[in-house]
């Protein structure tokens, strides 16, 4: 296991490598058991169950956001407050941020059920063959808003203090948990699409436990006090102004899906809508070890930047890119060569929703191999807690140009220009970042070290 001396001392690629392994096999279950429920519901149920799970994704990608907006922002303060050896203060934000985990998706799960009817409709829930798989889905999921969010969030905390492995048995518990009963629920209890909701929180619910049971244990560095569990605000404001930038490319994610399944349903109809559901679930497994490499990285340059190791923070970002990059690639010639098998596992025969969702997939990621440049570039301000640079990074490509793009091109090209969206943003969201990075670059300079370097 990793410490925080190696953080500073450490061979950066090695390091990488150890915190982004962890973090690429726990995102991946989580896209891979994500995948998983789309096929069961698909298989299990029927090709309108997608379409309400896909209808569904905006609110639960919002009930993501308000999680990553504390456990990351926090995450983030907590490794710049340790390499600069004060342990004290990053204990006052572990126990802030755990009570911000508890108390704001609370208030969401409420709100959610006093204005649900009119939510899902606004989502996209238009149609009256969809609209009750997507509420039967929904207020089951919503019960577990707070269990989810501790799992994600707490998480994070224990990667920020070196220990990716615990962290990746956190997602990989839930992650397989839910895979069973997402079988045991729809196959052989017959529950439907309420069966895998309940899979998912229940999931959740043990990744939770899982987590506390690490703090509880009083062998971690980082301590969550009952003491600490008191809301102070500028310690409030600081985290949230760190995650906000993930935050608001949560919102921003939510706010496409929202467009995206309305444009869908315009020009395609249910069978379309069905198809972006698939899109969007391989698209997980795509991104998601991209994600993880960022993840690794996140520690790692957080450390170094609270030290003044500029040094190691840029070799680091250099080879987090090069990583993510090749992940890409990867990510890339799998669309090119298996599409149609891969959307066959969720259509359950049906031709049309085969062929239009595998032309859909190969044409929306389409310029897959630059993205990993544009989130870690992205997630690089993050982690040195300059929000401003990552929040504009981190909203160009779903708000500033996707969503533009998004209300033109179909009106051109119409379902096509929805698939061509994504590309486009891509190139456009990539050259955005590279010239905000290379500016960064340039006016960081590296402290001068000790011999002791190791790398």
């Amino acid at each position: 296991m990793a410490n925080n001396l190696d953080l500073g001392n450490g061979n950066t690629g090695k390091l990488l490598w150890e915190f982004s392994i962890p973090a690429i096999i726990g995102m991946s279950v989580n896209a891979f058991y994500n995948v998983i429920s789309r096929i069961f519901v698909g298989q299990g149920v029927n090709y309108l169950a997608i379409a309400a799970v896909t209808v569904a994704m905006p609110v639960m990608i919002l009930l993501f956001a308000v999680a990553m907006l504390i456990g990351i922002g926090a995450t983030a303060l907590i490794s710049i407050r340790l390499g600069e050896q004060k342990k004290e203060e990053a204990d006052k934000i572990a126990g802030n941020a755990t009570l911000l985990l508890i108390l704001l998706p609370l208030l969401f799960s409420i709100a959610y059920f006093l204005f649900s009817e009119p939510v899902l409709r606004l989502f996209g829930a238009t149609s009256p063959d969809v609209l009750p798989y997507a509420r039967d889905y929904m207020h089951i999921i919503m019960i577990g808003a707070v269990p989810g969010s501790i799992a994600f969030g707490l998480n994070n905390f224990i990667r920020a203090e070196g220990n990716p492995r615990f962290a990746m048995f956190t997602q990989v518990i839930g992650g397989v948990i839910n895979i069973i009963l997402h079988y045991v629920f729809i196959f052989i209890l017959g529950w439907g699409v309420k069966g895998a909701a309940l899979a998912v929180i229940v999931g959740q619910t043990v990744s939770a436990v899982w987590v506390i049971s690490y703090f509880l244990r009083g062998t971690s560095m980082i301590k969550i006090k009952l003491k600490n569990m008191k809301l102070q605000i500028p310690i409030a404001i600081k985290i949230m102004a760190i995650g906000f930038a993930p935050f608001a490319m949560q919102i921003a994610n939510s706010v496409q899906q929202t467009i995206l399944n309305k444009i869908i349903m315009f020009y395609g109809g249910d069978l379309a809508l069905s198809a972006v559901g698939i899109v969007m679930s391989v698209g997980m497994i795509l991104i998601m070890p991209i994600v993880g490499i960022s993840q690794g990285a996140q520690p790692i340059i957080g450390y170094n930047y609270g030290a003044q190791r500029f040094d190691r923070v840029k070799e680091t970002l250099k080879k987090g890119i090069l990583a993510s990059t090749v992940l890409a690639i990867i990510g890339f010639a799998g669309t090119r060569f298996f599409a149609i098998p891969v959307v066959a596992l969720f259509s359950k025969g049906d031709a049309a929703l085969t062929q239009l969702a595998a032309h859909a997939l190969v044409t929306f990621f389409a310029c897959l191999p630059i993205v990993g440049f544009h989130i870690l570039g992205a997630n690089y301000f993050q982690a040195v807690g300059k929000p401003i640079q990552s929040t504009i990074l981190s909203l160009s490509r779903q708000v500033l140009i996707f969503i533009p793009l998004l209300l033109i091109l179909p009106n051109f090209w119409g379902i096509e220009g929805v698939w061509r969206t994504a590309p486009i943003a891509d190139i456009l969201a990539v050259l955005l970042t590279a010239i905000v990075l290379f500016y960064e670059m340039k006016n960081i300079n590296p402290k001068p070290t000790l011999a002791m370097e190791s790398n």
